[in-house]
């Protein structure tokens, strides 16, 4: 599960680490330590500018939370930020995404919560913050599609809603006590297949549904303040000292 993660590497230092060719210095966003669903991401994909046909790597400013080209209403995207890797294939609302339209998420870290508490009584829930143990962005496998707006003109700029989920697989061993889920993040040197969009074979497109072996992550526990949405600061990611621990709890 990931339903909220931090974003504050520059985009010109994005557009370096991903190969970017093709970004609008104007579409861009402040720093952010608590990304919430239906909260604007920075995505990286390949595609087609319009009117040429050779995909391009780009960097692109998206809305998290998939809405379906064939959906009736936006409202889908709240509950669908994330697609599960076993079945992200065949489900109606990704298959089409997964076989083209494929990107990556690139963020510092994401936040997991876990159910505490003892001899049957539910305690309060303690969140971690996740990260790659050599500081570089995580780079999550993500989806993105195309949703029109029939409410409105198709030359209104909202005529448009372009969305993206965070595809996810079972936790490896650091994470499982935490929670059973983890977002499927990839290596460089998968990059260029992932978001290659004329690999559309879904059999082979599943092979790279693997994220790297277990030793790339860390792990660390954090304040309860990053559970409401309104706070956003550095000290959202900072790791609790037994000192916090005493005035927090």
């Amino acid at each position: 599960m990931c339903g909220r993660f931090a974003s504050t590497t520059v985009p010109e230092d994005l557009v370096e680490i991903f190969g970017v060719q093709q970004w609008d210095p104007t579409e861009t966003l402040a720093p952010s330590w608590n990304v919430a669903p239906t909260d604007a991401a920075f995505v990286v994909l390949d595609r087609a500018p319009r009117g040429e046909r050779e995909p391009v790597r780009q960097l692109r400013v998206l809305r998290w939370g998939l809405v379906p080209s064939w959906s009736r209403s936006a409202e889908t995207a709240v509950k669908m930020i994330n697609a599960r890797a076993d079945t992200v294939h065949e489900k109606p609302s990704y298959r089409q995404a997964f076989a083209s339209r494929r990107c990556l998420l690139p963020i510092d870290g994401y936040y997991e919560w876990q159910t505490t508490g003892t001899e049957g009584k539910r305690g309060p829930r303690q969140p971690y913050f996740v990260s790659r143990v050599d500081g570089a962005p995580l780079a999550l496998a993500g989806l993105y599609e195309f949703w029109r707006d029939r409410s409105v003109p198709a030359d209104h700029p909202d005529a448009w809603l372009v969305t993206c989920t965070v595809v996810t697989t079972e936790a490896e061993p650091l994470l499982a006590p935490i929670h059973e889920r983890m977002p499927l993040f990839l290596d460089a040197d998968a990059f260029d297949a992932w978001l290659d969009p004329s690999l559309n074979d879904p059999d082979e497109v599943r092979r790279l549904l693997v994220p790297p072996g277990p030793g790339a992550l860390r792990v660390h526990e954090v304040g309860p303040a990053v559970g409401n949405i309104r706070n956003n600061s550095p000290d959202l990611v900072r790791e609790l000292t037994d000192e916090d621990r005493t005035t927090l709890f």
